[in-house]
């Protein structure tokens, strides 16, 4: 070997010094690497690319056909509700509570206008991370009358200055979507929502006056909330056909609140929707996603024309939120790889 040019000599040692760790990871790979979480509620991950599966596993059990409880990513559904409603003029976000929910008209929560009530700056004593305050989630679920609760959630900043996390703003978009279609909020989902994208399995917890929970406790198959992902990044359309307005699309998805010094998973907020820039290997990528107490989350990459869609059961467990950005961190690692 002597005799041949150094060039050469070097291309033909280059495959013998590479080790299996310097291979790049493929996206099916990443899934499969989840098999070792030793957690065990880990329950499914779906990826898709234009809306074909790019790679998908379930785990723990679980099969595609699971329908998995999506917790708070339910909000950014209901938000997409809200849109729904102003494109058919039944609402619209620069008016109040109050003037779709007159029976909660009087009240603090009555005179919010609809716009902060959807970026989480009511300004009402609401606070999910506070059991002492007035309108926590769990006083909500609690509550032997709804709207009453609702009346008697008291005012605590002025609406429209601070964000604050709650579960009581999401649910009264929900009753105002109601009013407002006059139409049951899981009958509007059925016809505006699942029927166009073809989902035809689901299950959605109601409150004790038999509302759906605009909050929440919505149970979906991971391809399912994949598909709402999709039509989330085709800009409100599937199958060539509008579900959702498009100028919608953006108002819900825009940074209309800087979130990142009280939420070290995001950046910003939008109307019930996520945001956070990822850095992945020097390459910053945007991502907006809808995101569940436990870790369950439906990830839109507008770059990389991916969707990623985690089910996950890690609720109130901490661990449940970072594994489900690893596991997209890793993806979009994978991905860069392969492009």
């Amino acid at each position: 070997m002597r005799h041949l040019p150094l060039l050469l000599i070097t291309a033909l040692c280059l495959p013998c010094a590479a080790s299996a760790q310097d291979t790049p990871a493929t996206i099916a790979q990443v899934l499969q690497a989840q098999d070792g979480d030793s957690h065990g509620d880990l329950r499914a991950v779906v990826v898709l690319r234009d809306g074909a599966v790019v790679a998908e596993r379930y785990y723990n059990g679980e099969t595609a056909d699971t329908l998995h409880d999506i917790r708070s990513a339910g909000k950014s559904i209901t938000a997409l509700l809200v849109g729904a409603a102003v494109a058919r003029g039944q609402l619209a976000t620069t008016k109040t509570v109050g003037d779709y929910w007159p029976e909660v008209a009087g009240s603090p929560a009555g005179k919010v206008v609809l716009d902060d009530l959807l970026t989480m700056r009511s300004g009402l004593a609401a606070f999910d991370e506070d059991e002492q305050s007035p309108g926590n989630e769990d006083k909500l679920d609690e509550a032997s009358d709804p709207a009453a609760f609702v009346r008697g959630v008291p005012a605590a900043t002025k609406p429209g200055s601070i964000y604050r996390y709650n579960s009581l703003g999401s649910y009264i978009a929900g009753r105002v979507v109601e009013n407002a279609s006059g139409a049951d909020l899981e009958d509007v989902a059925a016809k505006v929502l699942f029927a166009p994208l073809g989902i035809t399995r689901w299950s959605w917890g109601r409150d004790v006056a038999n509302h759906p929970k605009g909050q929440g406790n919505l149970s979906l198959r991971a391809r399912d909330t994949a598909k709402i992902g999709q039509m989330v990044l085709d800009d409100g359309v599937v199958d060539g056909k509008r579900v959702i307005d498009s100028a919608w699309i953006k108002a819900a998805l825009a940074p209309r609140v800087a979130i990142g010094a009280v939420d070290r998973y995001a950046d910003s907020y939008g109307y019930f929707w996520y945001a956070k820039t990822q850095d992945i290997a020097g390459q910053k990528i945007a991502v907006h996603f809808a995101s569940g107490n436990g870790g369950n989350k439906i990830y839109v990459i507008p770059a990389r024309r991916l969707v990623v869609s985690i089910a996950s059961r890690a609720y109130g467990k901490p661990y449940g939120q970072r594994r489900s950005e690893d596991i997209l961190k890793a993806i979009l690692k994978a991905d860069a790889t392969q492009m």
